[in-house]
């Protein structure tokens, strides 16, 4: 295919696990793919497979303006905007600094939003798009020590519904990817966070019993490879009528059944139960700390 005929996509977070992989069966499906993300020196093979790497910082609003305008003036066109670049952060809501939360809502809502904004003439102009934004089952359930996280998760399923409606008149699609347990870099991060601010705080036993529950969820069968979650995404983008949200990889959609089935309460005892079963694993928070 000619590459000024080929439809164009922008990958935020694609320094690592789910972006990469997303950028790659992109690139497979015949797109001519924008790969962004802050570290670039780690998208060098993305550049060898044939992306074109942009160096982008989504709580920095200049990053953003110069890689839409790139693209405009490379292509003239985007056709998907797959919204991936995120964290998690955990620790007590107690626990953690109110510039940190500020920061979480930075990366996970607003900078999502502001390159929204700035793609969105250009799908507008064209009249097609997709809008793909990936939450995870976080923002359909919640759990202790990551109020922030899942804050900014629901958040980012609210303002997907909205935005779905806003844009149907323009012929431009919003679509809602929830990953469940997925092997990458998110649930090392958010166990070293969530011993950072409350290890050692009065939230202590709760915190440390939290981080054995993710590491042991990060083992074994249970977590998908990144591609799981990159293969739904693809499909959702070449889908002729896609649907509006996915559940994918790493028990997504048996988690999120069990939270329409159970009452609130119910599903917090079902958090507890779990913690109570970490507390008989391995002890990988005692071996972070004494990496600290």
């Amino acid at each position: 295919m000619n590459i000024a005929m080929k439809k164009v996509a922008l990958v935020t977070g694609a320094s690592s696990g789910i972006g990469e992989a997303t950028a790659r069966k992109l690139l497979d499906a015949g797109y001519r793919v924008y790969a962004g993300a802050r570290r670039v020196a780690r998208m060098q093979p993305l550049a060898t497979a044939g992306a074109t790497l942009l160096e982008l910082d989504v709580t920095d609003d200049a990053s953003m303006l110069a890689a839409i305008e790139t693209i405009k003036r490379e292509t003239g066109r985007l056709d998907a905007l797959v919204n991936n670049a995120g964290y998690g952060s955990y620790g007590s809501l107690e626990d953690v600094p109110l510039e940190e939360g500020r920061r979480q809502f930075e990366v996970n809502v607003f900078g999502l939003a502001r390159l929204t904004q700035l793609a969105l003439p250009m799908m507008r102009a064209q009249g097609s798009g997709r809008i793909v934004n990936v939450t995870s089952i976080g923002g359909k359930i919640g759990e202790p020590f990551g109020s922030w996280y899942h804050a900014t998760k629901f958040a980012v399923e609210g303002m997907s519904d909205s935005l779905r409606m806003e844009l149907h008149p323009f012929g431009i699609d919003v679509i809602v990817i929830e990953p469940g347990a997925i092997k990458t870099e998110w649930n090392g991060i958010a166990r070293e966070g969530l011993l950072k601010y409350s290890g050692e705080t009065a939230y202590r036993a709760g915190a440390r019993q939290h981080v054995n529950m993710l590491a042991n969820a990060d083992q074994g069968s249970m977590p998908s490879e990144p591609e799981v979650v990159a293969a739904t995404i693809v499909k959702s983008i070449l889908a002729a009528r896609p649907k509006t949200r996915y559940a994918t990889g790493g028990g997504a959609r048996t988690v999120l059944f069990l939270r329409r089935l159970l009452s609130d309460r119910g599903f917090d005892g079902l958090m507890r139960m779990f913690s109570k079963q970490a507390q008989k694993l391995p002890r990988p928070a005692e071996e972070l700390l004494k990496a600290r």
